[in-house]
């Protein structure tokens, strides 16, 4: 097999068969290293648009190249029953054999990738396949309990049901490319749609932790990574909190890390909001030559021999925007942990009882910020109002770490949750939001087995806010907002309930700097990649009724490899009753792909219902072919809701 662009179809065990593209560089040059990216994600339709990247790695730097349809996803065979199963990482160990075996590879394999492949990436170093020698994970939890799009703090995450929690259901029933699959492709389309059961009924069903989400999830057994692992994180994504924490457990075990850490959203560094945006293939490459090459190390920063860990864009005070296109900071270079980093608290003065009010949180109102309309949170003040305060002068001072809430407090109801966020406060008023934590407090104790509360007890509860790299200016003031619902990024306790702060501290990481090393010099990115045309994102207050709801609804189209184009369209509701705080989610997501040979379609829509004592799902799909429905499933489920 010579350079250029391949199709592979790589063997497993079972008679599966995986589909791979093969970016191969010229021959010349001798047996390459090779990076994979694996993904659930369609590689040659619904992402196809990737492919630049890949190219620009063979033709550039040299590397082989593997993308990957997962089991059961695009032109792979076998049935995507869950995302990351244990299916999945042994048919990656086999990949990785697979092309570190090929004559055009020297044997060694590195893997990358952005949310999900930045997942199996560290799930594959924790495997240590032989040939694997270094990942680069893009926006990737190390704790899929805590740090994902299904649960936070032991509250459902309700903004994320009407996004990829619902898509991956039509998505997955779409078919394999017929000029890939060959004959045969619609007997394998309709088993494929008839052996399907949607992901997030499961996801609904674990609302604890333990056993379900430890798979796949680094922590807390870091140690398990032997080969080097650089983590690249966003100050406004959901998986932010892999960051310091990794890296310091990583550096404890000797293996060699990065992080690099800038302000952006859930969006590739080059394109994201807000900016600076960078030009992550460099640095990606810079690893790579030195794990994956042996290069002479060239002075890169991997935790160990006294260099430092971590590269990281100090975010410094900006007016908050929902498309906010650049925020005011700086680059640093530090080691993690670090000394000059010191634990500062802030006492909390006690405050008369609260009623919870239960859409406090909207202009925060999605905790893994992306592509529009899952934009920024915006102006804080509105909701700073509905919460309890506490606040001071912000004295320049700037924050490294983890902020970490202490509250002793009682409630007046069995369940109540707590939300916390920390704003930087400017002289108009506006409020721009620095880190946020929450907590269901029936998991006060326990991840695994959430308790009830009694009424009128008085409680000591610990809340981690996200990690945070931010400077405030001069004349700034920080201000701590206390609530008891932050929705709807995470779901508002069952019923109305009161919250007494009786006390407490915050402890704040504060760096004094400055830095003994240098400052990174970062290729510059392109202009925003975002473009608010044909978007909604839509806040509206019923206000006889007492109903607050948050709307979305956008659309793409595009041409895709075999001849075809593909379009998407996504519309989601969420609401909740202020009086009762019943809640719901409505979504429907569409996908159509028209190719030479074949027209194909798939509509599913979905409707959760999250009341007192349960989540009340129904989901339906249609899946057609041209104008006719080839198939109708309906799946309908009611779940008991833990404390």
């Amino acid at each position: 097999m010579t350079g250029g662009q391949h199709e592979a179809r790589i063997p497993m065990p079972d008679g599966v068969e995986l589909a791979a593209t093969l970016y191969l560089p010229d021959d010349s040059g001798g047996p390459q290293p090779c990076l994979l990216e694996a993904l659930p994600y369609r590689k040659d339709d619904l992402t196809s648009s990737y492919a630049s990247e890949y190219v620009r790695l063979r033709d550039e730097y040299g590397y082989a190249v593997c993308r990957l349809d997962l089991r059961g996803t695009g032109s792979s065979g076998g049935d995507a029953t869950d995302e990351y199963p244990a299916r999945e990482q042994a048919d990656l160990a086999l990949v990785i054999a697979w092309l570190a075996d090929q004559p055009w590879c020297n044997g060694n394999v590195g893997m990358w990738g952005t949310s999900y492949s930045g997942f199996n990436s560290l799930q594959m170093a924790c495997e240590q396949p032989p040939a694997l020698k270094a990942v680069v994970a893009i926006y990737a939890t190390d704790d899929r309990w805590t740090d994902d799009v299904h649960w936070r703090g032991g509250a459902l995450k309700v903004a994320d049901l009407v996004d990829y929690c619902h898509y991956m259901t039509p998505m997955n029933a779409l078919p394999p490319v017929p000029a890939l699959w060959g004959e045969g492709w619609r007997e394998e389309w309709r088993r494929r749609i008839d052996s399907h059961e949607p992901w997030l009924l499961t996801w609904l069903d674990e609302q604890t932790d333990g056993p379900y989400w430890r798979h796949g999830s680094v922590a807390p057994a870091y140690d398990r990574m032997e080969c080097a692992v650089m983590i690249v994180a966003g100050w406004a994504d959901g998986y932010r909190n892999n960051s310091f924490r990794t890296v310091a457990a990583l550096r404890e075990a000797g293996v060699p890390h990065r992080l690099l850490a800038g302000p952006w959203a859930h969006a590739a560094t080059h394109s994201a909001i807000p900016g600076p945006r960078i030009d992550l293939v460099p640095e990606m490459v810079a690893w790579w030559d030195r794990w994956l090459r042996g290069a002479e190390d060239g002075g890169v920063d991997d935790g160990l021999a006294g260099r430092p860990s971590s590269t990281v864009f100090v975010r410094r005070s900006t007016p908050p925007e929902p498309d906010l296109d650049f925020s005011e900071g700086h680059w640093i270079r530090e080691e993690w942990p670090c000394l000059r980093v010191s634990q500062r608290s802030m006492p909390l003065e006690a405050r008369s009882p609260y009623a919870v009010r239960a859409d406090t949180g909207v202009a925060a109102w999605i905790d893994c910020a992306g592509h529009l309309p899952w934009g920024l949170s915006t102006d804080q003040r509105f909701d700073d109002v509905a919460s309890l305060r506490w606040e001071w002068d912000g004295e320049e001072q700037v924050l490294l770490g983890y902020p970490v809430l202490r509250l002793r407090l009682s409630v007046d109801r069995p369940v109540a949750y707590v939300s916390a966020k920390l704003c930087d406060v400017f002289a108009d008023g506006t409020s721009a939001l620095i880190a946020r934590g929450s907590l269901n407090l029936g998991y006060r104790k326990s991840r695994t087995s959430p308790s009830p509360l009694e009424p009128g007890r008085e409680y000591d509860v610990e809340v981690t806010l996200d990690a945070c790299a931010y400077e405030l200016a001069s004349g700034q003031r920080l201000r701590l907002s206390v609530a008891g619902a932050d929705w709807p990024n995470t779901a508002a306790p069952p019923g109305p309930v009161t919250l007494t702060v009786r006390g407490g501290e915050l402890v704040l990481p504060t760096w004094s700097g400055p830095s003994p090393y240098e400052a990174p010099s970062l290729r510059p990115g392109g202009p925003s990649g975002e473009d608010a045309s044909g978007v909604d994102w839509r806040i509206e207050r019923d206000v006889l009724r007492r109903q607050t709801a948050c709307v979305v609804d956008h659309a793409t189209s595009y041409g895709v490899p075999y001849g075809g184009d593909a379009s998407e369209h996504y519309t989601g509701r969420v609401s909740v009753d202020t009086r009762t705080f019943e809640q719901r989610a409505t979504a429907e997501a569409r996908y159509a792909i028209k190719w030479p040979e074949v027209s194909v379609s798939t509509r599913s829509t979905l409707d959760v219902s999250i009341g007192a004592d349960s989540y009340d799902a129904v989901i339906k799909l249609e899946v057609c072919e041209g104008d006719d429905l080839l198939t109708e499933r309906r799946w309908q489920r009611r779940i008991p809701r833990l404390p």
